[in-house]
């Protein structure tokens, strides 16, 4: 009994429940601090004390250019004639494919048409002249001027003869017949002049016999005057007259005989050759109605339906004053026009393949190769590029042109290289290196000769021996006051 009471006096006062509960809150926190230290604090001091690294090693680099880039034609054209009038004919319609030399169009070519049968007659007549030329004249003509010249000689001898003894007497028998007639009107005259003085016969009955006694009397004088100018025979002036006639027969049987000129001839010959000329002009411009592809391509846009006027314009010309009077716009096979940087531009070289990607066709690949380096480079907002065109293999004229494109030149690819990650090169004391790891001291900064850089990887050239490790990443306190790939 004594015992229980003794422990009843040596037991602990009763404690209050709310300083049970901050009791055992305390003990959580405490537990949950214990845990967040451990687990959470002390990984990320550890993490951050780590220093990354990259070993130094050998591989291939492929070296790419990346460029922004357009799709064009490699020709595009206006066509147009070369002369202004009105388009008669179109066969073809935008989107067509044409080839080099296929009908496009015709124009009107009315007036032309009569100018060609107007020309072509000029021609034949200046060659059958000149054909009549050559050939000289015909025998016939030939024996029309001997004759000619034969009958004046018998003329010109007849004159130099003078006249005959016929002749002569056949005049005087004319004056004898003259005279006797005058005779007989003379006394005619006389009988009726008492038969009027007798009031026999009328004054105008008077009046005619005298008449015919005054014609005898003419005549007379004249048969007299002709057997006077048959005695005294030609005049002399007569015979050289004659003379003159039949020298110019002879020149002109001359002549005949002797046909054309020679420098009659030529320039007969030259107005073939002229003839010639305009027929030729005229049937260029005829042709030059025909409207034809200047090359192969595809009909980008129609100007003009039949019907309308059209004029010449220039042939490369896309303003709108110059395309609204031609007949349509033609392009050729589409080349991809990329912009290279500057620093880029010595990988390009001619030949090099291409990979282009179109924006208009996600995940789609196109071929190309470099047909074209610009030699003059093109500045646009204070950046400089050069101009490279790459033939594009569209077998099925997906691209379009103006579409925007990505194109990536194969550049080439060196082989065994000392390459190092890109983010391991640093600049330090004007001069470009790397941080080089040394087990638990501190790393040493080495220079080093940088190559071709290709995404991540950077060509070392020279000092580093390839068994390296580099730094990616410094430790607090370790870090020289450089610069990582132009940051602080």
């Amino acid at each position: 009994m004594s015992i229980s009471l003794k422990l009843k006096r040596l037991s602990l006062p009763k404690l209050n429940p709310w300083l049970l509960g901050l009791l055992a809150f305390i003990s959580l926190g405490g537990l949950i601090y214990v845990a967040y230290h451990q687990f959470v604090v002390v990984p990320q001091q550890q993490a951050k004390n780590k220093v990354e690294t990259a070993s130094v090693e050998r591989s291939n680099l492929t070296i790419t250019v990346s460029a922004n880039g357009t799709v064009q034609p490699e020709r595009s054209v206006n066509v147009s004639p070369k002369t202004s009038g009105i388009l008669k004919q179109l066969l073809v319609k935008e989107g067509d494919s044409v080839k080099q030399g296929q009908v496009l169009a015709y124009m009107d070519n009315s007036d032309l048409q009569g100018q060609l049968r107007q020309t072509q007659g000029n021609l034949a007549a200046a060659i059958a002249n000149w054909e009549k030329l050559r050939n000289g004249n015909r025998t016939q003509e030939i024996a029309t001027s001997k004759a000619l010249l034969e009958e004046q000689a018998v003329n010109l001898q007849k004159l130099r003869n003078g006249n005959r003894l016929q002749d002569i007497a056949k005049t005087k028998s004319q004056l004898k017949d003259t005279q006797f007639a005058l005779r007989q009107a003379n006394d005619d005259l006389q009988r009726n002049q008492n038969l009027y003085s007798q009031g026999a016969i009328s004054h105008q009955s008077l009046n005619t016999l005298r008449t015919t006694r005054d014609r005898a009397q003419t005549q007379v004088r004249q048969a007299e005057e002709a057997l006077s100018l048959m005695r005294s025979g030609t005049r002399p002036e007569e015979i050289t007259q004659a003379e003159a006639v039949v020298r110019q027969k002879q020149s002109a049987l001359d002549l005949s005989e002797a046909g054309s000129r020679p420098e009659d001839i030529e320039q007969a010959r030259a107005q073939v050759t002229a003839a010639q000329g305009a027929v030729e002009v005229i049937q260029v411009n005829l042709n030059d109605m025909v409207i034809r592809a200047p090359f192969s391509g595809v009909v980008a846009r129609k100007f003009a339906d039949p019907g309308a006027f059209v004029t010449p314009t220039t042939a490369g010309s896309a303003v709108t004053s110059a395309s609204s009077s031609s007949i349509l716009a033609l392009a050729s096979t589409n080349q991809i026009v990329a912009q290279v940087a500057e620093a880029n531009i010595s990988q390009i070289r001619m030949g090099l393949t291409a990979a282009i990607q179109a924006d208009s066709y996600s995940g789609k690949t196109f071929t190309g190769q470099v047909v074209q380096i610009a030699t003059q480079s093109v500045v646009v907002q204070n950046v400089t590029s050069f101009e490279v065109k790459a033939s594009v293999a569209d077998p099925k004229h997906l691209l379009r042109s103006g579409m925007n494109v990505t194109v990536i030149f194969n550049a080439g690819e060196l082989k065994n290289v000392l390459v190092v990650p890109t983010g391991a090169i640093v600049q330090q004391d004007n001069a470009q290196g790397v941080f080089v790891a040394k087990g638990k001291g501190d790393p040493v900064f080495k220079p080093v000769v940088v190559g071709t850089t290709v995404n991540d990887k950077t060509e070392i050239k020279s000092g580093l021996a390839g068994t390296e490790q580099v730094l990616l990443s410094f430790p607090p306190g370790t870090r020289r006051a450089s610069k990582l790939n132009g940051r602080p």
